[in-house]
């Protein structure tokens, strides 16, 4: 298995945890608000690597990038508080739709700061996964209120941790930047929390343990994918959310997805197909060109 598919199925994993996690933050915040349910899942995701961080001695905790994690924990705060807030006012498969603007601004910003080469089956996997996503929102005939500029503004900030993620991942591990992403959140979101903390049931505490055990499960997927490839190859496979948000949202909320969001989900899993098959297809041709040079 290339590394490119390697990291196409880290993503497909990644964005499968961050819908549960999405899900569990929602249910979390019937009886509590964003800034203590946010605060809890990151604590208590520091909480469930902390045994890690033991046994290390808290090596993991060296780097030569931390003024690097200080800009994304800055960046972490609005993007916790937007983006889980947006959850209590928009649709779920709404939610995970509009967040697939991300991966055309981290394809974007990839190609003018590490100057990744972006083929066109990789763009042509970014447009069809856009036009899905389309499809679903459909711009003028679904309600733009105040939880879509939450998104919109969540979004751009979660774009730029991607690119600082992608920075970073060239010289630490995984579970360095998850460490790192733990700790100053929750220390940045702690006076937040102080301040409006409002007392969640069990059942809610219950519900953000699990989100905080399935963003770490997501934080590591992602991390080690950026190793392995180009932002240009993992972003397109965000799309895939969009099916996992349709599913827990109708399972899980009662939310019918229409007949327009089933249409716009086979187009954006037909983003998904595009890229994995032709990154097989582009090292199968690499490895043959390779025993070609050999054997001539």
């Amino acid at each position: 298995m290339n590394n490119n598919v390697r990291a196409i199925l880290l993503t497909i994993s990644g964005s499968f945890f961050a819908v549960l996690m999405e899900a569990l933050v929602r249910a979390a915040q019937y009886d509590s608000n964003v800034y203590t349910i946010g605060f809890l899942r990151f604590f208590f995701g520091l909480v469930i690597i902390f045994p890690y961080l033991i046994k290390n001695n808290f090596t993991t905790y060296k780097t030569k990038n931390l003024k690097f994690y200080l800009v994304r924990g800055a960046c972490n705060i609005p993007v916790m508080i937007l983006g889980f807030g947006a959850l209590v006012y928009v649709p779920f498969e709404q939610f995970k739709a509009m967040h697939f603007l991300s991966p055309i601004i981290v394809v974007l910003l990839s190609f003018i700061i590490f100057r990744e080469k972006i083929y066109m089956f990789r763009i042509l996997a970014l447009i069809v996964g856009f036009v899905g996503m389309l499809i679903i929102v459909r711009p003028g005939f679904v309600d733009f209120n105040i939880g879509t500029i939450m998104i919109l503004v969540s979004l751009t900030f979660w774009s730029f941790i991607i690119i600082l993620s992608k920075f970073v991942s060239k010289d630490d591990s995984p579970i360095t930047m998850v460490t790192y992403q733990y700790t100053l959140m929750t220390i940045f979101a702690l006076p937040l929390a102080i301040y409006f903390w409002q007392m969640p049931s069990i059942n809610s505490i219950i519900y953000v343990f699990c989100a905080a055990i399935s963003g770490t499960i997501l934080h590591l997927s992602l991390n080690l994918a950026y190793k392995y490839a180009d932002l240009s190859v993992t972003q397109p496979i965000w799309f895939s959310g969009l099916i996992f948000g349709s599913a827990f949202g109708y399972f899980i909320f009662n939310e019918i997805p229409d007949l327009w969001t089933w249409i716009g989900g086979i187009v954006v899993f037909s983003s998904v197909l595009i890229i994995t098959y032709k990154e097989k297809d582009k090292k199968d041709n690499k490895e043959n060109n390779k025993i070609n040079s050999i054997n001539s």
